[in-house]
């Protein structure tokens, strides 16, 4: 759309409805975010479709930011959207007093995909939502109460996720959060059998996301496992980011063998289109909570009728397009075209990693971040940084990107870096390379 153009909801220009949006933010939304964002060049998202997104100019995008793991099928994919344009005509909100069918077969769906016995589910709104059920679920199972998580984790920003969540920053404005939260070290399988005694659970990502995409050694989910076996502790797994095709296999925790007591989903569980999350449980644990009481928890637009059929399209999609493959062969590229810039570029780049289409590219310093994003975004590539390690890139395609478009994105990467090396030279800073603070 050029900016002649009559743009949307009645705004007579492009660049009327630029500054009107700025405007809404600096006085109604996030004043300080409309600062870094107005001055980083972000523009206004006009529409979207696969990989892509148009902004107000008519400017075209590479998503690789990929809503931090939201947009696994694309954008607005033909399949999620005509299903949920149908359950429209239909009914959109359940009114709870009945029967919801397509929660039912969303839930049996689930329950015929994920690891091991894991079966009954609840939906919520959210990640957050579904890692707070999940722990609720732990506690009420076990009558235990101390919720053990890892430093640099993530997951989420609600009460109860951030109390789990593993960067101060976040929860420092927030306290007194929840109590009985122990942290321990991410990888380290040998810490977990005197944090879990009498632990309700242990609650980890697969790889961290927001952590700066850091990977844990092999074996040691299966190690986690048998730690909360020995000590009676639920395993959640919170596959949120990593799951449902992301890391190049449909959960994460599959690459470990690893059946977790609940896991949390969210993010690619939407299609794109209407979000849902949720978290799934071994029958033994769920009745142990909420056997005799079904309604201690539940939530007024969890698992929507609209919600579910995206979900359940989506799921179709993620089969039929063999998605989790193009995860893992793409991701293999893209991880190893980011290497080799690394490699030519030593005093930026001070590591490359992850798993399927979840990458991080670890900078030397935040100082190059601000040139990197905006110069990727200057030649059609849409990252960002991963939250709890801002030195850190994340990229995070849509699973249906194409070979040429990862070539596409890595030029932009290569020349990025290259322009932030000229405009700064080396800017070591004296943190050890790998994700951790």
């Amino acid at each position: 759309m050029s900016s002649e153009e009559p743009e949307l909801y009645g705004a007579p220009s492009a660049e009327s409805l630029y500054e009107e949006t700025v405007e809404n933010y600096r006085r109604f939304l996030n004043p300080p975010l409309a600062r870094v964002m107005k001055l980083s060049g972000s523009p206004l998202e006009s529409s979207a479709q696969g990989s892509i997104i148009v902004d107000h100019t008519g400017k075209t995008y590479l998503d690789f930011a990929g809503g931090y793991g939201v947009f696994t099928v694309g954008h607005r994919h033909p399949r999620v959207v005509a299903a949920v344009k149908r359950q429209l005509d239909l009914i959109a909100l359940s009114g709870k007093t009945m029967f919801n069918p397509l929660q039912g077969r969303l839930a049996r769906r689930l329950a015929e995909i994920a690891p091991g016995d894991l079966e009954i589910s609840f939906f919520s709104n959210s990640g957050a939502e579904a890692v707070e059920g999940s722990v609720k679920l732990a506690r009420a199972a076990t009558g235990r109460s101390t919720i053990v998580a890892t430093h640099n984790a993530f997951h989420g920003k609600t009460v109860g996720a951030l109390s789990a969540s593993g960067r101060e920053a976040f929860q420092t404005a927030f306290r007194p959060l929840l109590a009985d939260v122990v942290h321990v070290a991410f990888g380290d399988a040998s810490v977990l059998d005197r944090a879990l005694t009498d632990a309700a659970c242990f609650i980890v990502e697969p790889v961290q996301g927001e952590g700066g995409v850091v990977v844990p050694p092999e074996g040691y989910l299966r190690a986690a496992r048998a730690a909360c076996d020995r000590s009676g502790a639920l395993f959640i797994a919170d596959e949120v980011q990593t799951g449902l095709g992301r890391c190049g296999a449909l959960f994460a925790c599959n690459s470990d063998g690893v059946v977790p007591d609940v896991m949390a989903l969210a993010k690619g569980l939407s299609g794109g289109v209407v979000p849902i999350g949720a978290y799934i449980a071994r029958p033994n644990v769920w009745n142990a909570a909420y056997g005799k009481a079904p309604l201690v928890h539940t939530s007024t637009f969890g698992g929507s009728e609209l919600a579910c059929a995206a979900a359940l399209a989506a799921l179709d999609v993620l089969r039929d397009e063999d998605l989790v493959e193009n995860a893992r062969s793409r991701g293999e590229q893209l991880i190893a075209g980011a290497r080799r810039i690394g490699e030519a570029f030593p005093d930026v780049i001070a590591d490359v990693r992850g798993r399927g289409l979840l990458v991080g590219v670890e900078l030397r310093s935040e100082g190059y971040v601000g040139t990197i994003v905006p110069e990727m975004l200057k030649d059609g590539v849409t990252v960002a940084w991963t939250l709890n390690q801002q030195r850190v890139l994340r990229l995070e395609p849509p699973l249906i990107v194409t070979e040429g478009e990862v070539e596409v994105a890595l030029a932009a990467l290569e020349r990025a870096v290259r322009v932030a090396f000229e405009r700064f030279g080396a800017l070591a800073e004296a943190q050890p390379a790998g994700g951790r603070p």
